[in-house]
């Protein structure tokens, strides 16, 4: 076994140090982010559509959702690898999930933001940030 560890020195010091940064990195824009949902956001039924004609499509917007969505796979990975590392795995999964755009988004937001500890969770973050509580 300490072979192994001395053979992968740097492997396991680069691990550490984005370990680190994720767990730093999630402590502080997660809770940014869901203090930033507005409190009706999983209130309505079914979301609203923005209709936008291909004609209106804009490569700024373009590369905006193909980042949001880079971004919202990258907060799905490092919350899975948090469920085991330190940091707060759950949540990032969730606003991860709250990033990126698929089928039925909707539908499987509302369902994990009505799981009981989620919902006081989040809620409770949003207290203290002297917020409205998420209404679903």
């Amino acid at each position: 076994m300490m072979e192994l560890i001395h053979g992968h020195e740097s492997l396991l010091l680069w691990l550490t140090v984005v370990s680190i940064i994720a767990l730093i990195a999630s402590m502080v824009l997660i809770p940014w982010m869901i203090v930033h949902i507005p409190s009706d956001y999983f209130s309505h039924p079914n979301r609203q559509k923005k209709y936008v004609r291909d004609s209106q499509i804009s490569i700024a917007r373009l590369m905006f959702m193909l980042l949001k969505n880079i971004l919202g796979i990258v907060f799905i990975i490092g919350g899975v690898a948090m469920l085991v590392m330190p940091g707060q795995g759950i949540l990032t999964i969730v606003i991860g999930i709250l990033l990126i755009d698929f089928p039925y988004k909707y539908q499987v937001e509302s369902w994990i933001i009505k799981r009981p500890t989620i919902l006081k969770s989040i809620n409770m973050l949003r207290a203290k940030a002297k917020q409205s509580p998420l209404e679903v």
